[in-house]
């Protein structure tokens, strides 16, 4: 059964309850969107010589087939997966009697209860459990993949070694997975938007209520308000920091009370509607009133990225643009943030490309369509505070076209 257009995604329609249309719905053609993805799976898996894979990680089982089922248990569980094949019908392994939660989707072809093998759902029944997926695999392999090999994305030892002992040869899906996502079809860009919208709305309900006295996990929690109202899922990080907590960077927020004058900054890794990220940063400071130091933090920040935005265009390769990069001054270079760009979809996704000094990523050009943020911490080594600033943006036409319009401080 097709879905309603002005139903929810995830929810299968009845009859009995009124469902609220979440933004941008409207626009999404999500058939469309489902089928794009689901091809573009195949596709690389076509490109690798590949058959099949199997997807545990809640992302990638979201992006091939867009079914949604407690994906933060399932990042750390074994207990829901999905079957892919080139050639054959897709199979989705659910959740013990969750069935019915995905059975609106056509691109489902069968849904089967999930075999899990972990010691938390099957105590002392793991290995008899075990041996029942290995045969499901098995019999997958008779039907789908004969040439025993096949792709998957998370595995836990016990399954690995079980699957080599068959003969059957694992290759890692993240490569497969990351190349069938980094170009985003017209409908994900419009998701993407979607969810962006909904973290501006957090981020700048965040600026209005930013007070001194005010604890960091009392600012932060507004974001993760604003996104569960507005349809969103969950937020990947919790980075968020004032003050001295400000530098180093990657500080997790706190039960410190917010005071006049500090700096406070934060990202936003939020996963919001239809399951895309928003992933900006900025930095404010509590009272609003910068002074000198941190007007110099804040516009380096704004310097790196408006310089590295301008480098950006279509077909320029990833070797290229690191070489030509925005130069860190020594003193802050210590203190440098993980990357300097890095894909953008469902989550972070490829590619990521690191400082010189770091192995950056070489191997890649940027393409129309790819989605990705800039990324800027600035903070002297041994400093008192720092800055983090994070843009979005769609490698379009002629270059960079700025997804994330939440302004930036006017200082």
């Amino acid at each position: 059964m097709k879905l309603k257009r002005k139903i929810s995604p995830e929810i299968k329609p009845r009859q009995n309850f009124i469902t609220k249309k979440r933004l941008r719905e409207d626009e999404i053609d999500f058939d469309k969107l489902r089928s794009y993805r689901l091809d573009r799976v195949r596709k690389e898996l076509v490109k690798h010589n590949l058959e099949a894979c199997i997807l545990f990680d809640p992302v990638n089982v979201r992006y091939a087939l867009d079914t949604v089922n407690m994906s933060v248990y399932n990042m750390h569980n074994l207990t829901r997966y999905c079957f892919v094949p080139v050639n054959g019908p897709t199979i989705l392994y659910e959740y013990f009697n969750c069935e019915i939660l995905s059975k609106h989707l056509n691109l489902i072809d069968e849904i089967r209860p999930a075999i899990t093998w972990d010691y938390f759902s099957n105590g002392d029944q793991a290995n008899l459990q075990l041996s029942k997926w290995i045969n499901e695999v098995k019999d997958l392999s008779n039907n789908f993949f004969k040439s025993k090999k096949i792709a998957i994305d998370v595995l836990n030892g016990p399954a690995v070694t079980a699957l080599n002992r068959e003969g059957i040869e694992i290759v890692d899906a993240k490569l497969i997975l990351e190349q069938a996502r980094v170009i985003k079809s017209p409908d994900e860009l419009i998701c993407m938007k979607a969810a962006i919208e909904v973290a501006e709305k957090g981020v700048s309900k965040m600026r209005s209520d930013l007070k001194s006295g005010m604890t960091e996990d009392e600012l932060w929690s507004i974001l993760h308000k604003t996104n569960i109202e507005n349809g969103g899922e969950w937020i990947e990080c919790r980075i968020l920091s004032s003050g001295e907590r400000t530098n180093p960077w990657m500080q997790e927020s706190s039960n410190k009370v917010m005071q006049q004058g500090e700096i406070v900054a934060f990202d936003t890794d939020m996963v919001g509607p239809y399951g895309y990220c928003a992933d900006i940063s900025r930095a404010f400071v509590v009272g609003n009133n910068f002074n000198d130091e941190q007007k110099k933090l804040y516009s380096m920040a704004r310097n790196q990225i408006d310089h590295n935005f301008r480098l950006i265009k279509p077909g320029m390769s990833f070797k290229e643009f690191i070489k030509k990069s925005w130069v860190l001054p020594d003193e802050y270079y210590g203190n440098r943030y993980s990357c300097m760009v890095h894909g953008i979809g469902l989550c972070d996704e490829w590619p990521q490309i690191r400082y010189p000094t770091d192995g950056g990523e070489e191997g890649g050009t940027f393409e129309k369509n790819m989605t990705i943020t800039l990324e800027s911490y600035i903070g002297k080594v041994g400093g008192k505070e720092g800055v983090k600033l994070e843009q979005q943006y769609l490698v379009g036409e002629n270059g960079l076209e700025l997804m994330s319009h939440h302004p930036l401080e006017d200082i």
